[in-house]
């Protein structure tokens, strides 16, 4: 009978930075792929001859009742120092059931058992395979952070702008919007009229085109009596917006800023 091979059975020495001495061999999931079991390994499983359970899998798979699996060609030497190539096959779990399931179906339990292995080993980072690849991996890695550290500072101005300024539902009244954009209000408003803004009655709203290009919003409110009325709102977008755009003569210049 043979021994059944279990994941845990071999060892391996690590050495300092926690990096392997030596290139690993090929993993099935190295590439992120789905774990595969070897036809070597199911003959260990189930205590068969491989060529047996290789040919099993041939006959299920002339049958049509698993998919044709993928294979690697492993190269050894005998006992008598002779060269031999040997087929060995990759299958998946399911068809891994099938295949125990017609060879030895009271060996499932350690199917399952192996399986619950390959997927925790799938499921763990890689090391990198020597040290070279460790650098580059650690080159790669500081080149990313060092990427997400400038796009965060290149934000963080915006995020406090909107957080100061910008209440929960985005809109502003005109002069809230002058004092958020670090215009004067009054002025502000005075350049709002010139282009942006045009009275309906004793209202100011804003232009339809600019509506259109989300830098107001139309809203109804209701007055002192009940009645309902229009009113215009500047909305986050516009105020950056205007921020960007609105003109010297109108801004409150840092001196001015009381601290």
């Amino acid at each position: 009978m043979r021994p059944v091979v279990s994941a845990h059975s071999q060892s391996s020495t690590v050495p300092a930075l926690h990096l392997p001495a030596t290139a690993a061999q090929p993993s099935p999931f190295a590439t992120g792929a789905a774990p595969t079991m070897s036809s070597r390994e199911i003959a260990d499983l189930v205590e068969k001859r491989h060529d047996n359970v290789k040919r099993t899998i041939e006959t299920l798979v002339e049958r049509g009742v698993i998919v044709r699996p993928q294979f690697e060609d492993e190269h050894s030497t005998d006992a008598l120092g002779r060269s031999r190539t040997e087929r060995v096959y990759r299958i998946g779990k399911r068809d891994s059931y099938v295949i125990v399931a017609q060879l030895s179906p009271e060996f499932t339990a350690r199917l399952v058992d192996r399986w619950q292995e390959l997927e925790t080993q799938a499921s763990r980072p890689a090391l990198p395979a020597n040290y070279a690849a460790a650098l580059r991996e650690l080159a790669s890695t500081v080149e990313v952070v060092e990427q997400q550290q400038a796009l965060i500072s290149e934000q963080q101005p915006k995020v406090e702008f909107y957080d100061q300024f910008v209440k929960a539902d985005g809109l502003l009244g005109y002069q809230e919007a002058g004092t958020a954009a670090g215009c004067y209000p009054n002025k502000f408003c005075n350049w709002l009229k010139i282009d942006h803004l045009f009275y309906r009655g004793k209202k100011l709203m804003p232009r339809s085109q600019f509506v259109r290009r989300g830098l107001f919003e139309i809203r109804p409110e209701l007055d002192a009596d009940g009645e309902s009325h229009l009113r215009g709102w500047v909305t986050a977008k516009g105020v950056e917006h205007f921020a960007k755009h609105a003109p010297d003569n109108i801004r409150i210049t840092s001196r001015e800023v009381k601290p």
